[in-house]
């Protein structure tokens, strides 16, 4: 979890208005122990424009376990150090102000960093996420000595717990957040949760409510926001967005073309291998009730025509199919925020949302339950 959170850091930039109180320059005091000879050189980087790599915007060197950088930051961002000769880098808050940066060389992982209002509170988070994660790694162990003892009890009581650790995790996510409306990472906690669609859309919304005008003003807090408005006109109990698309014929096909007392939106592609093994069960429920009134619009996620329509053959797909043939850039799946495949919306008579990612079993005893 940890370092799911540090890359989504890294790779992600705040904007942060300051006051006329406000300090006008950062300066970064660094103290690293172990043996590091002077002279050894440090980097300050930051993510480059596409947010793929690091570049490197300052350096200086190591002087009696020492080093010091000094500037300007117009935005708060986070950056990292680098040392030659050491594994990994260091995140910090650039932010205007004296920020204070210690290290051990074998351990840059456990930096520490203070001073500065997000450098604090980003510290205690790293605090909370290294506490979960040493429970983590014990029942890592826990569960590989399990398996070694092919002790079946011990595994599946262990998988119990580790969805009870999960849901803790997610706890540990959602009151950092409501504690602390003015961090920086609480703003990336945030956008992690609507990525990963963690959290149902309302929650969501009445965590982004409740963080600061200031937080909600940053880059990150602007997008968060788009963000969560689309993810809500797709929850459940919302009418489904319309959208029409280009069928395999040629044809253009709309969402009110598709009748039906249960509708199924399902989002796939024929590169999708949980796609195609979920395509036989939705066949297999289609069959049992399309003269019941339900039925299936598929939205292709595929980029080739050829492997679209191949895969509609082979797996016997017999409703109505759409595809821009745009991936996940196509503007369905960006309407309906869906930024990983097989999802699915199942629609009543009137068009709106009772069910998402239904798959297996329990599509079937949905569908039972509103048809048989």
């Amino acid at each position: 979890m940890l370092k799911r959170i540090l890359l989504a850091i890294g790779f992600c930039s705040l904007l942060f208005f300051s006051c006329n109180t406000a300090p006008e320059g950062f300066t970064i005091k660094g103290e690293m122990t172990g043996d590091l000879a002077d002279g050894t050189k440090v980097l300050l980087q930051k993510p480059d424009s596409l947010n793929r790599s690091l570049v490197a915007i300052d350096t200086t060197e190591i002087t009696n376990g020492l080093f010091e950088f000094t500037g300007t930051a117009d935005e708060a961002m986070v950056h990292y150090l680098s040392f030659d000769g050491v594994r990994g880098n260091a995140p910090l808050v650039v932010e205007n102000g004296t920020i204070s940066f210690s290290a051990q060389k074998d351990s840059i992982g456990f930096s520490k960093v203070k001073g500065t209002p997000q450098n604090d509170i980003f510290m205690a988070y790293l605090e909370e996420t290294r506490k979960m994660g040493a429970i983590s790694r014990s029942f890592n162990e826990e569960f590989r000595m399990a398996q070694q003892k092919q002790d079946t009890a011990a595994i599946e009581s262990l998988r119990a717990e580790y969805l009870d650790l999960q849901e803790r995790a997610k706890s540990t996510d959602v009151d950092f957040i409501k504690a602390n409306p003015n961090g920086l990472i609480s703003v990336l906690i945030l956008e992690r949760a609507v990525t990963t669609k963690g959290l149902p859309a309302k929650e969501l919304k009445e965590l982004y409510d409740g963080l600061s005008a200031e937080m909600q003003d940053t880059k990150a807090g602007k997008r968060v926001g788009e963000t969560i408005t689309k993810l809500l006109k797709t929850a459940i109990g919302s009418p489904a967005p319309s959208f029409s698309g280009p069928t395999p014929e040629g044809q253009t096909l709309a969402l009110s073309d598709v009748k039906g007392k249960v509708v199924l939106i399902d989002f796939w592609a024929g590169w999708c291998k949980p796609c195609r093994l979920e395509n036989p069960n939705i066949v297999s429920v289609y069959q049992d009730y399309k003269d019941k009134g339900f039925n299936v619009l598929g939205v292709s996620l595929d980029r080739k025509d050829s492997d679209w329509k191949n895969a509609i053959a082979a797996d016997g797909l017999e409703w109505n199919h759409i595809s821009n043939l745009q991936y996940f850039q196509g503007p369905i799946a960006q309407l309906y925020q869906v930024n990983a495949i097989p999802a699915a919306f199942l629609l009543d008579e009137n068009g709106i949302i009772i069910a998402k990612n239904l798959r297996g079993s329990a599509l079937r005893e949905k569908v039972a339950e509103l048809l048989d």
